[in-house]
């Protein structure tokens, strides 16, 4: 065995479990590990011969404990360790059997008092807070009627992760405040603390669960950076392309059809004719596209102006096949305005798995999905529906599989 090794340890992170801490680390000095100092995540020892070792643990308001307390201690057997926010470590030999650092529990428990009110306003304030991010929450999940459909855009998963890590900061906080409390109750009543707990149970379900939250939160973290690396905005080509996405020149079919003025121009972006690409873990395929046009010399019906049709495309390659038809669902709810759900008539279509279809004079709406993919097209012109889900069928094919 290697003497004098630095060892780290992942510590129990319930910290104001004293009796639990104070029997790890006579165990772990049983095993040739002698503490040495305490991190946020471990505890660091110093690997040497096994040795039977007490530990107690003393609480001070004041974070810095004096050297005259230290001498103090060390003169009845009691030598200073380590220190982690109000706690601070003494170890001594088990055969020195030196006394105890408070004999009396009652005097104890008042130790502990200032304590148990900075854990009770901790408790309060991480709990505050947590109610604060479940309505933030809630109000981007649910406003608008469509979970679904904000969960398979990405942009909802890190605040959800982040909530729950904040709900397990509010349920330890206060299991903190109530623990000290209890502790407290028991010394008053004097009963001392069991420097023998058992912490292997404690141990264990914390490990997993820190490693457990550790990993979900820092995957999680790097979605946002993911979805920027991937995401991009283009002018659309004049051509048909290979995207999948539906072309307002074969909605129309009209050679006479030329590219709308621009609205918008940005970062050299057409925003009027543009396509957006972005990703999220449920939908690895996403685009997103508006498109307009002209045709010289042709009017609208009533007379407003020249016609100029106009088409916007969403389209979704799930992870999750199963929730296809949620995501129509919300889809139609998110984008069907002031009109009735209703109105949106489920059809059979020989090579989709569903579509819904709206017509009103001039808008014309279709919602399909064949596989893994979704697409919805709101077109403005007068070419026949039928057009609009002829070429829904010719792109969903791209992305179905």
């Amino acid at each position: 065995m290697r003497l004098n090794k630095a060892v780290r340890k992942l510590r129990p992170s319930d910290y104001w479990r004293i009796g639990e801490h104070e029997s790890w680390f006579s165990d772990m000095a049983a095993k040739g590990y002698h503490l040495k100092k305490m991190g946020i995540y471990f505890a660091h020892f110093v690997q040497g011969e096994p040795k039977k070792m007490r530990y107690r643990i003393d609480v001070s308001i004041k974070k810095k404990i004096t050297l005259e307390q230290i001498e103090m201690y060390a003169e009845i057997g009691w030598n200073f360790v380590t220190s982690y926010g109000l706690f601070h470590v003494y170890s001594s030999p088990a055969e020195l059997d030196a006394p105890e650092l408070h004999t009396d529990p009652a005097e104890q428990s008042f130790t502990l008092k200032e304590m148990y009110k900075r854990l009770a306003l901790n408790a309060s304030l991480v709990a505050i807070s947590m109610i604060l991010m479940i309505g933030m929450l809630c109000a981007i999940w649910f406003l608008d009627g469509t979970p679904t459909l904000v969960l398979i855009e990405g942009g909802v998963i890190q605040q959800t992760i982040l909530t729950f890590f904040i709900g397990y900061l509010a349920y330890s906080s206060l299991q903190a405040a109530l623990s000290i409390r209890a502790l407290r109750k028991n010394l008053a009543e004097g009963k001392a603390i069991n420097h023998h707990a058992p912490w292997k149970k404690h141990y264990q379900i914390n490990s997993i669960i820190m490693v457990l939250f550790t990993t979900v939160v820092g995957l999680t973290a790097i979605i946002p950076f993911i979805q920027i690396a991937k995401g991009d905005t283009n002018t659309l080509p004049m051509v048909s392309t290979d995207l999948p996405i539906v072309r307002l020149l074969d909605v129309e079919q009209n050679p006479a059809l030329i590219r709308g003025e621009s609205f918008y121009m940005s970062d050299k972006v057409d925003w009027g004719n543009r396509y957006t690409y972005d990703w999220s873990p449920l939908a690895p395929i996403q685009y997103e596209s508006d498109e307009n046009g002209v045709v010289p010399g042709e009017m609208w019906e009533d007379g407003s102006g020249e016609y100029s049709p106009g088409i916007f495309t969403k389209v979704y390659q799930l992870s999750v096949p199963s929730m296809t038809d949620q995501l129509i669902s919300d889809l139609i709810e998110r984008y069907r305005f002031e009109i009735s759900r209703e109105d949106f008539v489920e059809t059979n279509h020989p090579e989709l798995d569903s579509l819904f279809v709206h017509e009103d004079k001039e808008r014309k709406e279709v919602f399909a999905s064949k596989g893994k993919a979704v697409i919805y097209v709101r077109y403005y012109g007068y070419a026949d529906i039928n057009s609009v889900i002829m070429n829904i069928v010719d792109k969903i094919d791209l992305i179905s599989h």
